[in-house]
């Protein structure tokens, strides 16, 4: 992808967009069993880009079956790891020459900016598809040791028809995190996209059969959830199950499956991350640039974002300062301008709730302007006990904290449901190694903010995940099965105990 674009090219790139607005099953686009369609809209206009197919279950029943016939049949299940591999490399190609396009619709679709669609969805999306896909044939089986007479053989086998439900703060590139191992293992898929943000992952569907995915090996589902998650959920002849989104839906999965056939189910949830300064922190700017990276990233739309500042009184003020400086590097504008850091909010609904948060409870230290679906970033210094410091906002809110001691700084950031991610800022090692470590969290980031990289797995803690993690090789295990073949290869006659 070459340099960002301006204004005026990315909207006439916008305006020549042919958006897909049906189902993708069994390698076509179909419309809704029922006909019925729901409108796909511009956060930050209001617009209607597009009228999706609103699917239901039978529309699930349908795309489930295809998929169990492709993997039944071994059209893309039981292909060689170089044939797959081949595959999801010309996938990433074609991903590649049409970035551009991807990028703007992801923008129009959800309201993140361009910058963020350009320089960080896509490009990542696209390493995602090629670092599994290098992967195939680089991971072994492995031989179990048994005895002279016996070989017993540890085997992976995908695990067969996977629900894939995603979020809608980062469509494309939850896409990729969760068909990248999925595809790379040999399962067929079925993809639940949030209905707010349906429309990157129609493309990509359109582009996986131009590189040659065999039809129905990945099918996409658009609708609600009570209507098409759930049915996936409870459907007797999904295998698999793996979810990005809230909390209290995660909880639903679990139950629905509970209730249908015991499908494994892995959820990746909310989170209510801390980033912990410590008095003896050095470079306060870079700390600051760090924080707030990591609290106003897709405008805080991010279930890894620095909701809350637990900073130690003797390097608050200092810090603060900082932070506020570096807020004027993060305008808030048109998503489409690539020098806007801060878009509109996914939806009315999720604009109103965000804020809810502002309310006169809690002090402003900086921002708190909000209209029409765009809330500018903002500083709250807030009570340990506010629902501010407590509750998940999923909004453009950093809850500070100020404390006296390190010990509570580590203590408070446990107090908490949540355990994602967390920072800790400190130049003393042996504190920034023990206090990782009491740190309950999936990912503890020492002296920054991220969430490590496509090697490193992610997922949390507590309420924040259950049952696996995506990215490195241990997302693979959302989508295999183990197996053991015994073999005897004695020649005697034995008697058989059993």
């Amino acid at each position: 992808m070459t340099g960002l674009l301006t204004t005026e090219e990315y909207k006439a790139i916008a305006a020549e967009l042919s958006l897909p607005n049906q189902a993708f099953i069994d390698g076509r686009f179909r419309p809704a069993a029922s006909g019925a369609t729901f409108p796909s809209v511009n956060p930050a206009t209001g617009d209607t880009l597009a009228e999706i197919a609103a699917c239901g279950a039978a529309d699930v029943d349908v795309a489930v079956a295809k998929a169990r016939d492709a993997f039944a049949e071994g059209r893309w299940s039981r292909q060689s790891p170089a044939a797959r591999k081949a595959v999801l490399i010309r996938l990433a190609k074609l991903m590649t020459r049409n970035a551009r396009e991807l990028a703007v619709m992801e923008s129009l679709d959800s309201g993140k900016t361009i910058f963020d669609c350009e320089t960080v969805d896509v490009p990542e999306a696209i390493s995602c598809l090629i670092w599994h896909a290098e992967l195939i044939d680089k991971i072994y089986d492995q031989v179990a040791p048994a005895s002279e007479d016996h070989i017993a053989l540890v085997l992976r086998e995908p695990v067969g028809v996977v629900g894939l439900v995603l979020p809608w703060n980062f469509p494309l590139l939850m896409l990729a995190w969760k068909i990248g191992p999925a595809l790379a293992a040999g399962c067929s898929v079925v993809v639940k996209p949030a209905e707010e943000t349906s429309l990157t992952a129609l493309r990509l569907a359109e582009l996986a059969m131009e590189a040659g995915l065999p039809r129905g090996v990945l099918n996409v589902v658009t609708g609600t959830g009570p209507e098409v998650g759930e049915p996936l959920g409870r459907h007797m002849d999904v295998d698999a199950l793996s979810f990005t989104g809230s909390t209290e839906t995660g909880r639903r999965f679990l139950r629905y499956a509970a209730e249908s056939n015991l499908k494994e189910v892995t959820l990746e949830l909310g989170g209510k991350n801390p980033a912990v300064v410590l008095d003896d922190a050095e470079e306060l700017d870079r700390v600051a640039a760090h924080v707030v990276n990591g609290a106003f990233w897709n405008m805080g739309e991010n279930c890894s974002a620095t909701s809350r500042l637990i900073v130690q009184a003797g390097v608050r003020d200092a810090l603060l300062a900082r932070i506020m400086a570096h807020l004027r590097d993060w305008p808030m504008g048109d998503p489409l301008n690539p020098e806007t850091r801060i878009g509109a909010l996914v939806s009315p609904e999720h604009y109103s709730k965000v804020c809810s948060y502002l309310g006169t409870d809690a002090q402003i230290l900086s921002g708190g302007k909000a209209e029409d679906g765009f809330v500018e970033p903002t500083l709250l210094a807030v009570a340990p006990e506010a629902k501010q410091a407590r509750e998940e906002i999923f909004g453009p809110v950093l809850s500070v904290i100020t404390v006296e001691t390190a010990d509570q700084a580590l203590a408070l950031a446990n107090d908490t449901e949540y355990g994602l991610a967390a920072s800790l800022f400190t130049s003393n090692i042996k504190r920034a190694l023990r206090g990782a470590r009491a740190i309950q969290a999936g990912t503890v980031t020492v002296n920054c903010y991220g969430e490590g990289d496509i090697s490193t797995p992610f997922g949390g803690f507590k309420s924040s995940g259950f049952g696996g993690r995506d990215n490195g090789i241990h997302a693979h295990d959302q989508y295999t099965r183990i197996k053991t073949i015994w073999v005897d290869l004695s020649d005697t006659t034995e008697e058989v105990v059993g």
